[in-house]
């Protein structure tokens, strides 16, 4: 089976990887000329599966309208004229409920937490590294009442059997002596032990020679126009104005996946949610990280590589615009000041921004579609590195045939049409 695999970034190179295990013949297509150039390139680096949480959430609409009118705002919206804009936000806000938001985190979670194991098989298989650790990530609380609302959170993980550990300050401190300067200002933590850290770009990277020394054609620089229907099938791709024809495709676009798969009336709710970050070499290795601290409050994370702090966070809902203003970048500084003061040279640092193709449940879109050789893995939002190998093996074994490892409820697209 020759399969054609669109897009690059960790999610379909994951896939390509996956399927070319099974045997089939892989091809990948990108516009750009390497893989993990876009959304992949300088994520928060967390593996983060029990910090899976969807962003509709209750009392995230009333949360939202308090954040847009704060200086360092965790939320950036900025209004368009596109009516997909406005219908994933209805979409996001009808899901801020307690029934859905359990749903849609059983679903991440479970996707997430196979994706773990995933991940760790495959380094055990190859021997991979990416500057990675294994030492958890700890969510930092700096009200009582955020502490407080971690019940129903935890009660998921109880429930998939994540483990996770509830900290005071002197608990945090055991494992991030870094915080030792501003521990006052936090209330408690939630430490998930089995989250991992990384690169996602050094991995995305090594795991793409690795695919292409199994047999992987990776073709870059190829501009992918559209779809081509015939007989309630797919008949090919459109590349650089040549129809290339296979015998099934996997869309893996991120955030473009949406356009791809409206040229054959394929409707996806997935939305370019704007995400920054800043990578920063650091001064003062008592003060920096052990591995990836979240604050809360900002929705920031502070991850540890090598010799480096790579900080992502807040979300952008305004299309496709991938500038850099600097009141953002301020935005980031002032967290880091807040967190790990002294531990990094931020005038060194590299500002960059990125787009997460969110859906408005948070979980992914892994799976058939109405067409039986066209296939969708996307929709990943934040989690995308945390889910790749997961869903990658996932929908390698929906391809082949086989029968995937966990349960399929609440993957593919049925959830839109049900």
């Amino acid at each position: 089976m020759h399969i054609y695999v669109l897009g690059s970034g960790v999610v379909g190179v994951t896939t390509a990887y996956y399927l070319a295990k099974k045997g089939c013949e892989v091809t990948v297509i990108d516009r750009q000329d390497g893989s993990a150039l876009e959304t992949s390139f300088a994520n928060a680096g967390q593996i983060s599966p029990g910090y899976a949480s969807p962003w509709a959430a209750p009392g995230v609409p009333l949360k939202a309208i308090k954040w847009m009118f704060q200086k360092h705002s965790p939320l950036i919206m900025k209004l368009t004229s596109d009516i997909t804009q406005y219908k994933w936000i209805a979409q996001l806000i009808a899901n801020c409920n307690e029934q859905s938001y359990s749903i849609n985190k059983e679903r991440m979670v479970r996707m997430s937490e196979y994706s773990r194991y995933c991940i760790q098989q495959l380094r055990q298989d190859t021997g991979i590294t990416y500057e990675d650790r294994q030492k958890g990530t700890i969510q930092l609380f700096r009200k009582q009442q955020q502490l407080d609302g971690i019940s129903k959170d935890i009660d998921v993980l109880k429930e998939m059997g994540t483990p996770y550990e509830v900290l005071d300050r002197e608990g945090i401190l055991r494992y991030e002596p870094g915080l030792k300067d501003k521990i006052n200002e936090f209330v408690g933590a939630l430490r998930l032990p089995n989250d991992e850290t990384g690169d996602c770009f050094l991995f995305t990277q090594k795991l793409t020679q690795m695919a292409k020394d199994i047999g992987v054609n990776f073709r870059f620089n190829k501009n992918i126009e559209k779809l081509e229907l015939q007989n309630n099938q797919i008949k090919g791709v459109w590349i650089d104005g040549e129809l290339e024809i296979a015998d099934a495709y996997v869309v893996s676009l991120g955030s473009y996946s949406t356009a791809m798969l409206k040229s054959v009336g394929i409707n996806v709710p997935i939305y370019p949610l704007k995400g920054f970050s800043l990578t920063i070499p650091i001064t003062d290795e008592s003060k920096a990280p052990q591995s990836t601290v979240l604050d809360e409050s900002y929705k920031v994370a502070l991850t540890r590589f090598d010799n480096r702090i790579r900080m992502g966070g807040m979300a952008g809902v305004n299309g496709f615009d991938l500038s850099l203003k600097q009141r953002y970048r301020d935005t980031l500084h002032e967290v880091f000041n807040h967190v790990f003061p002294g531990a990094g040279n931020l005038d060194e640092a590299t500002f960059w921004t990125g787009l997460r193709p969110a859906t408005p449940d948070g979980t992914p879109i892994v799976g058939k579609t109405p067409y039986p050789n066209l296939w969708i893995n996307s929709g990943h939002g934040t989690l995308g590195w945390t889910m790749s190998c997961g869903s990658a093996k996932y929908i390698s074994d929906l391809i082949t045939h086989q029968t995937p490892e966990i349960s399929t409820e609440g993957f593919d697209l049925q959830r839109y049409v049900d």
